[in-house]
Formats: structure tokens, C-alpha cells, sequence
């Protein structure tokens, strides 16, 4: 997974009903673009993210279109 400032980490709810969690970029912590991300939810919340096989990351330029 590589992603950039600016991308956002679509989490899929793992429950019928639950709501996916979508969050931006803010910080790229591995290296070549790769985990940990801090990452800052729509409420505002920020925390260090490790994605797992139930997120993806949508390009911030795929996300304006």
C-alpha cells in the first residue's frame, strides 16, 4: 500500500449497518509512501493508522473527480 499526503484511507465497516470510515492523510511515517499514516478522521479525531486488508487508499485526485 503507498499513499500520500492529501490521500484518504477508506475503511469498510466489518458489521451490516456499520458506516465506513473515511480519514485524510496527514503525515507519511514508512518509508516509499508505505504505514504507519497519521491520518485525521471527518470528526477531527487524528491517530496513527496501520490499514488492514478492509481499507484502501483513494488518490486525492480521484477523490476531486
Amino acid at each position: 500500500m503507498r499513499a500520500h499526503i492529501g490521500d484518504r484511507v477508506i475503511t469498510h465497516g466489518r458489521t451490516v449497518g456499520r458506516p465506513d470510515r473515511v480519514s485524510e492523510i496527514i503525515e507519511v511515517l514508512g518509508d516509499d509512501g508505505g504505514p504507519p499514516y497519521r491520518v485525521r478522521d471527518t470528526d477531527g479525531h487524528e491517530t496513527l493508522l496501520y490499514p488492514g486488508p478492509d481499507s484502501v487508499v483513494e488518490d486525492r485526485e480521484d477523490a476531486h473527480h
